[in-house]
């Protein structure tokens, strides 16, 4: 009776020596979402540089400047969304 009871508490401690880093639930590893970041506000962000960049374009310069003010302001949209997500990253460190 000894004799079992030794081996099979020996099979169950070596059992949850192997299974505790797995069941270990730790909080800082849990990923967290940067709300700044996505499709949906990147879209909105540069299509909202596009629209302002072309209308002072139109102004300025016709047709032509609304094509050059919609290029210059989708690069400006697209800089301010890399800069919206990097300034979160940089806030909130994993």
């Amino acid at each position: 009776m000894p004799k079992t009871f030794k081996s099979i508490s020996m099979i169950l401690i070596a059992c949850l020596l192997v299974l505790c880093p797995l069941l270990n639930s730790d909080a800082s590893a849990m990923q967290r979402r940067n709300p700044e970041a996505g499709k949906k506000k990147a879209a909105k962000r540069i299509g909202i540089g596009t629209a302002i960049g072309a209308g002072a374009g139109g102004l300025i310069g016709g047709r032509k400047g609304a094509l050059i003010g919609a290029g210059a302001g989708a690069g400006a949209g697209t800089a301010y969304h890399i800069h919206k997500k990097r300034s979160y990253r940089r806030r909130h460190p994993r």
